[in-house]
């Protein structure tokens, strides 16, 4: 136990999660394996139990790296990130007309490299932030290029894929750089870019419809938010009654009806899952495990040895924070369906392993301060022989 080092109680709170999410993906991939012919549930698990072993192996490992090296590394791994998505976009595995993730050799699993380019940038982003001064940060046309061009960069090659993952980027970008000191009136002027980034691409899109075929799909999810005849709203539908079938102490694992009926039942909608199966008890202990999760983070970053560590932990932690609430709010029918998975909770490989990636970057975060913390407790400074002064 002495090699886990960081913060317990976020660790605690990981494994707990970890731990837990074996028991509805198992219940909710009933349905998957029905779908696709395999009737394997087991089989799915057991991939499933893959996906966390090697993420809290990266976990592990990213603990034990010291945070500011990953400073550094990521003005190697920002041009990386950009041509992964790049390669994504135009040669990418599809699944349902998007093009998110490609093809890992050897293994047969897919990566999406959205999720990878996410936590580079946040690392970019804290660097960038911590190393220059407050006059830099001032003047917009010293920092658009080095600090808001890997930002546009990585949303603009998200975009025609997947809206909603990089609206969580540029959402999370922007918490950083406010939380980074960059001056208010350059975060309108980068919100005002981003509106009109997003506007032209969807007049292009109207106009050249070859360019991307998810604006109809925004649309329709837009307009069906409250409407009852769409696939949108089915999914929602039956997750609602899911969460109404569940009550206060839920039916019991693995005895979940509406997961027959939700098409992403151990990804996008598994919180349904889980409330139906945990009832509102276990719905709200799950809630409130991300909140203690929100609150290590915090209490992290304010202890951080300095603005990079600082800036570091609050991203890393804001960027899963969110994620999470935007899959409860998809399930509770708060938000239009976006297709973000539940952190360390819904089934898939590489939002595990990036969920994972970013927990140990924070418990690197934390274990420097501890660190810090004990090498001057076995190291007091010694004034028994040190002469007095009058």
């Amino acid at each position: 136990m002495q090699r886990i080092q960081g913060d317990r109680t976020l660790w605690i709170i990981a494994l707990a999660l970890a731990t837990f999410s074996l028991l509805p993906v198992y219940s909710a991939s009933s349905n998957i394996a029905f779908l696709y012919g395999s009737g394997n549930t087991f089989g799915m698990l057991a991939r499933h139990s893959i996906h966390l072993v090697l993420g809290l192996i990266l976990m592990y490992a990213a603990h034990n790296i010291p945070y500011k090296t990953y400073g550094p590394l990521s003005i190697i791994l920002m041009p990386v990130a950009i041509i992964l998505l790049i390669y994504t976009l135009f040669q990418g595995h599809s699944v349902a007309n998007a093009s998110r993730w490609i093809q890992i050799p050897l293994l047969g699993w897919t990566f999406q490299t959205s999720a990878f380019a996410s936590i580079v940038l946040m690392i970019y982003l804290a660097r960038y932030l911590a190393k220059s001064e407050v006059a830099k940060l001032q003047n917009f046309r010293k920092t658009a290029i080095p600090l808001l061009g890997p930002v546009f960069l990585v949303c603009a090659f998200i975009l025609p894929a997947n809206f909603s993952t990089a609206a969580l980027v540029f959402t999370v970008a922007m918490a950083i750089l406010f939380i980074g000191g960059y001056p208010l009136k350059n975060l309108g002027i980068i919100a005002g870019i981003g509106v009109a980034t997003l506007g032209l691409f969807i007049l292009l899109v109207m106009a050249f419809p070859n360019i991307s075929n998810r604006v109809e799909t925004w649309k329709a999810r837009v307009e069906n938010f409250s409407e009852g005849n769409a696939e949108e709203n089915y999914q929602v539908t039956k997750a609602k009654m899911a969460i109404a079938e569940g009550m206060v102490a839920g039916k019991g694992p693995g005895k979940s009806i509406q997961k027959n009926f939700l098409p992403q039942s151990n990804s996008d909608f598994i919180y349904a899952v889980i409330v139906e199966e945990f009832g509102m008890i276990g719905g709200v202990i799950l809630l409130f495990g991300y909140v203690i999760f929100m609150i290590r983070v915090l209490i992290i970053s304010q202890k951080a040895e300095s603005k990079f560590g600082m800036l570091l932990a609050a991203g890393m932690g804001f960027a899963i924070l969110i994620q999470a609430f935007v899959n409860l709010g998809v399930a509770v029918n708060l938000l239009p369906v976006t297709g973000q998975t539940l952190p360390l909770i819904s089934a898939g490989g590489s939002s595990i392993w990036m969920t994972c990636l970013a927990i140990g970057i924070i418990l690197s975060v934390s274990r420097g301060k501890i660190t810090e913390d004990a090498s001057v407790s076995e190291n007091p400074v010694n004034t028994e022989n040190q002469p007095a002064h009058a």
